[in-house]
């Protein structure tokens, strides 16, 4: 469920978030990676998906006629006891349902794989409207950045070492949306739908030279 204090609107654009109860980790191996990123597309949809039934018929999920999304997904990255998600209200009441749909299939993937009971993240998902478009082109490099703290912990506060290095894996980072956005062909990037977010980046050129732009900045 979302915060109360703020109402999703539909044709608004939010930032969500989670991490893991005490901040545990939420993805053990490449595997839990990847079932959330098909989790990421299969949950969008306003129909009911019976999982298990997909992967029986299905040699690629992403090939799966899903019916009409819940939400657009803009961007989005997957961190080791965490999660990133830009998204566009499609319908009224959409993200609240694609993430309780995502985050209840993929719960129910873990417990089984690793025997355990119980939550696995922390509480309600956190919501912020972006309101602007300085803010919503923060997100987009925030999100796409974020990677970057697996090689650098500090480089938010402290400043980038060598900007190249960083982009170059976050650019190789999988499990984001970045690669899409930089051209890569791969079956993942039907995840995404930039249709209704503004087209602040027309090429991957546009995109890696926003993101070295932000690399120059500390406390992104």
């Amino acid at each position: 469920m979302s915060q109360r204090a703020l109402t999703l609107a539909e044709g608004e654009t939010y930032h969500i978030y989670n991490r893991g109860t005490d901040k545990r980790i939420i993805y053990l191996d490449n595997a839990d990676y990847k079932r959330f990123m098909e989790l990421l597309y299969l949950s969008n949809s306003s129909q009911a998906v019976v999982v298990r039934d997909i992967y029986r018929n299905h040699n690629s999920i992403y090939e799966y006629e899903k019916g009409d999304p819940l939400v657009a997904i803009g961007a989005y990255c997957l961190m080791p006891n965490h999660f990133h998600l830009l998204l566009n209200q499609l319908v009224d009441g959409g993200i609240t349902k694609f993430i309780n749909k995502l985050c209840t299939s993929y719960v129910m993937y873990f417990n089984k794989k690793y025997q355990r009971t119980g939550a696995l993240f922390q509480g309600k998902f956190k919501a912020e409207h972006a309101k602007t478009d300085n803010y919503l082109k923060y997100l987009y490099a925030y999100i796409h950045l974020n990677p970057v703290k697996l090689i650098d912990s500090t480089w938010k506060e402290e400043g980038i070492k060598d900007a190249m290095k960083a982009f170059n894996f976050a650019s190789s980072f999988q499990y984001s949306s970045l690669p899409d956005y930089l051209s890569k062909d791969r079956e993942e990037n039907v995840i995404i739908n930039t249709t209704p977010f503004p087209g602040y980046f027309q090429t991957a050129i546009d995109h890696k030279n926003e993101l070295f732009e932000w690399l120059s900045y500390k406390d992104l």
